[in-house]
């Protein structure tokens, strides 16, 4: 047992980036928060993978540019691993690999940072992905959703409509708020009602379109067309 399974709500970090130096300071920038700690470094995707099945962590802080391996395609392992349902992937990127971005969201990321993030941006990041929200609302990721989420596929495939019905007509009201990058704070006050109610129709969206947190609904908007560009 790790000293972060010792200590209960601590938030379990798995560090994949082929940087030795930037991991290091990743690590000594998380390791000096008391509900943050650090349980494994990965040099490419492949150890991120295996020691994410290894670890448990509750969030995988992963690199895009990584050897062997990339960072999507062991994002797209991590989160279609059921034994990894908890763990979430934190993408760390740069504005110009926007495409690989928008893959990773695909594939089950919950959200990304950029490399140029402040340490309070990055703590508060971890956190936030962790506590299974989503990193949506800055306006990059409004745009970069926007951009290529809301284009790459102008069709919605067969079944979408379907797949929609199980939602009530508020649910997809709020999908589409979200979807939009509002925070529940902004969804309440548009729709006048309290920020639990629409945690609540959040939620209950999550659980019947089996999405693993906020981010991957929000996918599924864009994926199914309830809401384009």
């Amino acid at each position: 047992m790790t000293a972060a399974e010792d200590r209960p709500g601590t938030v379990r970090v798995l560090l994949a980036d082929d940087q030795a130096l930037l991991r290091a300071t990743f690590r000594l920038l998380i390791e000096a928060n008391p509900d943050l700690e650090v349980v494994g470094e990965a040099a490419d995707g492949a150890e991120a993978v295996a020691l994410a099945r290894a670890h448990q962590p509750s969030v995988v802080l992963m690199d895009i540019r990584m050897p062997r391996v990339d960072g999507l395609a062991a994002t797209a392992a991590i989160c279609a691993d059921p034994t990894l349902a908890a763990t979430r992937v934190l993408v760390l990127t740069t504005f110009e690999t926007e495409e690989y971005v928008a893959g990773a969201l695909r594939a089950g990321a919950s959200g990304f940072l950029g490399k140029d993030v402040s340490a309070d941006g990055l703590l508060d990041g971890i956190r936030t992905v962790a506590a299974g929200e989503a990193l949506l609302s800055p306006t990059a990721t409004r745009a970069l959703i926007s951009r290529f989420l809301g284009t790459a596929e102008p069709d919605p495939p067969a079944g979408s409509v379907a797949r929609l019905a199980v939602l009530t007509a508020r649910e997809r009201e709020v999908l589409v708020l979200a979807a939009e990058g509002r925070s529940n704070a902004e969804i309440a006050e548009r729709l006048v009602v309290s920020p639990l109610t629409v945690r609540t129709h959040v939620q209950r969206a999550m659980t019947k379109l089996h999405a693993r947190d906020r981010t991957q609904l929000v996918v599924i908007a864009y994926q199914t067309g309830l809401v384009r560009r």
